[in-house]
């Protein structure tokens, strides 16, 4: 089937006797044996539960992998991953990365003793030169949250050769709009809460992979340390993601044509989207992807023009998280990188007059005028 018809249909509960169109929730804790040594399938919700299941089918089937792990949030994903590592073992990561994930590497990883290295993964040589007898993997954000930078998967691939693994974050994007497996990536990562889940309700992360040994160890990091997801959230999430095809296209259609309005915007000093030619990675964007998502970063003059835009918002509410049927304006310096030293954050570019949106489903001209009237 076609993406958009997986979404709709390839969530299917194998239990179901009634006829039921959508998965039901199994909201149950335990479950009984049929005898000794005999099982269901299921027998503790930690370690599987027959509304999770389906899920991590549909999001394998969806990114063309061949399992999918389901976690309580896109952090716990991540944390997953990095179970995978060693005390002693480098990670390479973007440098330009959403600041739970740096808070996680740069506190807890190191603090288990791995090594973590931050860098433009769209630098190959630089990445060449970085690489070490104990680099065990590369994470990339791509594009980057919320500096837009655009990495090139099959590069980083060939750079780091088959025996590092290479985990691509595909949240800003979906797998309908990009698929890192096909592109040379071991993991693929999502924080669901966002587009998957689409709809702000629910917390959720997930882990792709075609490695079906790393997979079993995953499994089992989520049965040591219960990280998997809920039934009543994987029914959510399930829900979200019939129309993922359809949001999708329309977030991407509303950002475009901001991001086309904001650079007319006398206020509006940069905007970083790679759906615009001029954006350095717009061309490389087009060779991976098959859109260029709802996100949106822009600079504007002042400190007191970002602090305004926040507070005369009408509809489009200023709010930390992405990827729901609402358009969201994000201040990343106070919200999403506020654990990012001062440092970093100056020489990536978020600075107080750095602004970011989500783009949602509203009608277009009303997202301009709320964004027009704010800047005023």
């Amino acid at each position: 089937m076609k993406i958009a018809s997986i979404c709709v249909h390839g969530a299917k509960d194998k239990n179901n006797t009634t006829g039921a169109v959508a998965v039901p929730i199994y909201q149950s804790a335990t479950f009984s044996h049929p005898g000794v040594g005999d099982t269901t399938g299921y027998d503790y919700a930690r370690v599987q539960n027959p509304t999770r299941e389906p899920l991590e089918r549909l999001v394998a089937s969806l990114e063309k992998g061949a399992q999918g792990l389901a976690f309580t949030s896109g952090m716990a994903a991540v944390d997953a991953f990095m179970g995978l590592l060693a005390p002693g073992d480098h990670l390479i990561a973007t440098s330009d990365l959403y600041g739970g994930s740096v808070r996680l590497f740069n506190v807890l990883c190191q603090r288990a003793g791995l090594v973590v290295d931050y860098l433009d993964t769209n630098n190959q040589s630089l990445l060449a030169k970085r690489i070490r007898p104990n680099t065990r993997a590369v994470f990339v954000e791509t594009p980057s949250n919320p500096m837009m930078m655009v990495t090139d998967i099959r590069a980083v691939r060939k750079t780091i050769g088959p025996d590092v693994l290479l985990v691509v974050d595909n949240t800003f994007l979906t797998p309908v709009l990009q698929r890192p497996l096909e592109l040379g990536a071991d993991f693929v990562l999502h924080s669901g809460t966002k587009y998957l889940g689409g709809h702000n309700d629910t917390l959720s992360g997930f882990i792709v992979t075609n490695h079906l040994e790393y997979a079993e160890r995953l499994r089992y990091i989520t049965k040591t340390v219960g990280t998997g997801l809920a039934p009543f959230d994987s029914f959510l999430v399930i829900r979200g993601l019939k129309t993922l095809h359809l949001r999708m296209e329309r977030c991407q259609y509303n950002a475009l044509e901001t991001a086309k309005w904001l650079t007319s915007q006398p206020k509006v000093k940069k905007v970083y989207y790679p759906g615009l030619p001029e954006h350095p990675g717009h061309a490389l964007s087009q060779s991976q992807a098959e859109g260029f998502g709802a996100m949106i970063s822009f600079e504007v003059d002042s400190a007191q023009t970002a602090e305004n835009v926040l507070e005369k918002v009408n509809f489009i509410l200023y709010a930390e998280s992405l990827g729901g049927v609402e358009t969201l304006i994000t201040y990343p310096l106070l919200q999403t990188h506020s654990d990012v030293s001062e440092e970093k954050r100056e020489a990536l570019g978020i600075t107080d007059r750095l602004l970011r949106l989500s783009l949602g489903v509203e009608d277009l001209e009303d997202i301009l005028k709320d964004l027009a009237q704010a800047l005023a």
